[in-house]
């Protein structure tokens, strides 16, 4: 049976983390708004709202011994969300047409973990490197579904036993490439480990990546 969770809809926050993890109680908490105004992204990168946007965070107690990659799994449950139209880049970044249109975080404090989400519905005149979900602004009240089954498809994968790999894999545009990565690593992705970590092989053999930036090299 799955769990049940509570879910609420705002207007205006300065970050849904925050307010998912203020409000969490008992049951877990989802958060979803059109944007946030102190967002951040991994390592407190700064946060950039779209001129439609989507930011949705959920918070829950998770077992001790529970260690599964839920950013990489936040990311699949963008991926069903959408339909495929999106791809994945290891570890939280959400691609279209090779263009970031979205990026995860996860926060871990003891027993309570926080994932969110912030996606791009629409965006005129979006920075290099970023992109859109639409082509034609979808109207201000967006937001709500997609923040909604994207919190329905994740719970229901934090639900389950373990996490779908092959389905990671087969969406992950990491895999194939090679890479570069702080502070001066440099390789090809040959595959994604159980525990989320990308498996790497360069000159030196096969090495884990379990955290960290990485670019693609074209």
């Amino acid at each position: 049976m799955a769990t049940p969770y509570l879910q609420m809809i705002v207007e205006d926050v300065p970050s849904t983390q925050d307010l998912a993890r203020s409000e969490f109680a008992d049951l877990p908490q989802v958060v979803i708004a059109p944007g946030q105004s102190e967002g951040r992204g991994r390592s407190g990168a700064t946060w950039e709202n779209a001129d439609r946007a989507l930011a949705v965070s959920v918070a829950w107690r998770v077992a001790d011994a529970d260690f599964r990659p839920f950013s990489l799994m936040a990311g699949l449950a963008a991926l069903r969300t959408f339909g495929g139209v999106v791809r994945l880049k290891w570890p939280n970044d959400v691609l279209k047409d090779g263009k970031k249109v979205g990026g995860i975080l996860v926060e871990r404090a003891d027993a309570v973990v926080v994932a969110g989400m912030g996606l791009n519905l629409f965006w005129l005149e979006p920075p290099d490197g970023a992109g859109s979900l639409n082509t034609d602004d979808p109207g201000p009240e967006s937001f709500k579904e997609p923040g909604a089954l994207w919190a329905a498809e994740f719970m229901g994968l934090v639900d389950g036993d373990g996490w779908p790999i092959d389905d990671y894999r087969d969406a992950c545009e990491t895999l194939g490439r090679n890479i570069t990565w702080e502070p001066d690593g440099r390789g090809k992705a040959v595959d994604i480990a159980e525990s989320g970590a990308l498996l790497v092989e360069n000159e030196a053999g096969i090495s884990e990546l379990v955290s960290g930036a990485v670019r693609h090299i074209r």
